[in-house]
């Protein structure tokens, strides 16, 4: 695959109006949400919940590709058909998540790399004949006393560049996942001082790999302050310290960005884009990957029950559609006036 080949798969990754959801967890992060809900983690659930989730009538009007597990790339619809191949026929792109989890960083027990190089370019090739178009690979960056250091960030930032390389000589576009935990209680300024180094770096390594930007996507967090912090940030405050960053650190060669929830209510996640949508124009298209925000409603509804199914499927789409108002700066909280 060639880099015309690479940009056109990125480009339609960010297509108008369109984003991607995120249904990449680990065994461990799934069974917590099904812990929530009272439901047993079997894969036989798992594959139910995944189905459930790709097969929304209607939902390839909003997504344009989804993010699956090693376990999902691998499983069938109840009739037999495989997952990668029931997104294809919606128009839909299916990704895969490559990395293999952030573990304690050596002499830095409280910050982390992301593991998952090893083995990575056998395993890329098999993710392509099975079907994946694009994959994803998650940094995460600790803000706290004394961190994040320049070496935790330089050692996620190269990992990441390496992976991206990969992807492309395997004809994989990579989505480059840089994430500045929520966690703590840092300030807004500090997260933005954070998320801006952190994107530098990572811009500096995937120059230093010779990755054609053309054929990446970076999924962005958002600059938000911490959790923990008393001085929270209006909507307004967190979509223009996030702007600002972007523009600052983000080459308009990108095709597009997408941002992960981290952690965010989904109304508020859907207003931060919405914000900074219309805030553009800007170099790139700005537009959702979600993995918490669109799924905590549909699992509400779901509840493990086959009967609940088309009402989870409606509570999805709805989430789409609000975010996807989001992309062309839209969203109105009236549009919340829904009962799944």
């Amino acid at each position: 695959m060639n880099a015309s080949d690479l940009e056109a798969i990125a480009k339609a990754m960010v297509a108008s109006g369109k984003g991607i959801l995120a249904i990449d967890e680990s065994h461990a992060t799934c069974k917590k949400r099904f812990d929530s809900i009272a439901v047993e983690a079997t894969p036989e659930n798992r594959r139910a919940y995944r189905e459930l989730l790709m097969t929304v009538p209607g939902g390839n009007e909003f997504l344009s590709g989804v993010i699956l597990y090693d376990e999902t790339m691998r499983q069938t619809t109840a009739q037999g058909v495989p997952f990668p191949d029931v997104l294809k026929q919606q128009g839909i792109l299916p990704g895969i998540k490559v990395d293999t989890g952030a573990m304690k960083l050596a002499g830095s027990p409280n910050e982390k790399i992301t593991e998952g190089l090893d083995g990575l370019r056998e395993r890329l090739v098999e993710y392509k004949q099975l079907g994946a178009c694009f994959a994803k690979w998650r940094a995460v960056i600790t803000i706290g006393e004394g961190i994040p250091s320049a070496r935790c960030i330089e050692a996620n930032a190269r990992a990441l560049a390496r992976y991206a390389a990969l992807c492309q000589e395997n004809g994989l576009v990579p989505i480059v996942e840089p994430e500045v935990l929520m966690e703590g209680d840092h300030d807004i300024a500090r997260c933005f001082d954070v998320t801006q180094e952190t994107l530098h770096q990572v811009f500096h390594a995937l120059h230093s790999q010779h990755v054609a930007l053309e054929g990446v996507i970076l999924k962005a967090s958002m600059v938000i302050p911490g959790g923990k912090c008393a001085a929270q940030a209006s909507v307004q405050e967190v979509a223009a310290a996030t702007v600002r960053c972007l523009r600052r650190s983000v080459p308009a060669a990108v095709p597009g960005v997408v941002f992960l929830s981290g952690g965010q209510s989904e109304e508020i996640a859907t207003a931060h884009l919405n914000a900074m949508n219309q805030m553009g124009p800007h170099a790139w298209p700005l537009s959702f990957s979600y993995g918490r925000a669109l799924q905590a409603p549909v699992l509400r509804v779901w509840r493990g029950m086959k009967e609940n199914v088309r009402s989870a499927q409606s509570a999805l789409y709805h989430r789409e559609k609000c975010n996807s108002a989001a992309c062309f700066g839209r969203y109105t909280p009236q549009m919340e006036n829904y009962t799944a």
